[in-house]
């Protein structure tokens, strides 16, 4: 006989379950890989994404930013490298990981070339507030980076969520942000907005890579449990080591 306790229990567990509706293993990975293909398209788009957002950046217009943060492709890539690790496929985290840092270098070329031929110079509201860093920003993108991966991995696939996250989330703005203030050869602030889109990018990918180990996505080489733990122990440092900063920063700056 199951009694209330128990009951209360099951329904709790039911409600909570992501195993229930995840979508094959075949559907998850194509989805994933096919979001984060660096090909010439999606390249092309990166760097027109930059330059709107370098504008919207520029005149402070919150609508344009949020409009490039929509058609950029760098949230696909963060994805797939977390499908990467989760599934011990090095040969496919090495690739996409290479593709990253290069997407990264033209972003950066691309705004800071931008901002060089602008002719207002003055930083606005909005570049500023990206230089900013706060542990707000870690729970945002931890937390932005589990609905990303959910909605992605759902037999019915959410077409809001990837567009939610991103807005949420920001990845590309601080970017930009870096680019203004290369091109003002201030360095050490354009250090703080690059290390706001590490702690993003980085969060994005360290909640991706949980829930998908979670949902026992199939690995392409067999780790042992020590070696497995090993992982786990150096993302949860690493994690810890980008999270410091902004605590730090956090408290200097309220």
């Amino acid at each position: 006989m199951i009694t209330k306790h128990e009951s209360f229990k099951d329904l709790i567990k039911h409600m909570f379950n992501i195993h229930e509706d995840t979508a094959s293993h075949e559907e998850i990975r194509d989805r994933i890989l096919s979001g984060g293909k660096i090909t010439g398209t999606n390249m092309v788009v990166m760097i027109c994404a930059m330059i709107i957002a370098s504008v919207g950046l520029n005149t402070d217009s919150v609508a344009v930013i949020i409009g490039a943060m929509l058609i950029s492709p760098l949230m696909g890539t963060i994805l797939t490298i977390a499908y990467g690790v989760a599934s011990a496929d090095f040969r496919l985290t090495r690739r996409f990981m290479i593709g990253f840092v290069f997407q990264i270098i033209v972003s950066v070329c691309s705004a800071t070339v931008y901002f060089l031929l602008s002719p207002n110079k003055t930083p606005t509201a909005q570049l500023i507030a990206r230089t900013q860093p706060s542990f707000y920003d870690v729970l945002i993108a931890l937390f932005g980076g589990i609905a990303g991966i959910i909605g992605q991995t759902r037999t019915e696939k959410s077409n809001n969520i990837i567009p939610g996250v991103a807005i949420a989330t920001a990845i590309m703005p601080p970017l930009c942000t870096t680019g203004f203030y290369l091109a003002k050869a201030d360095f050490f602030t354009a250090s703080r907005s690059f290390y706001l889109f590490i702690v993003n990018a980085y969060f994005i990918f360290f909640a991706a890579e949980w829930i998908l180990s979670f949902l026992q996505i199939p690995k392409v080489h067999e780790l042992t449990p020590a070696m497995w733990k090993r992982r786990r122990q150096m993302m949860i440092r690493n994690a810890i080591i980008v999270a410091i900063p902004t605590i730090l920063l956090g408290y200097f700056i309220y």
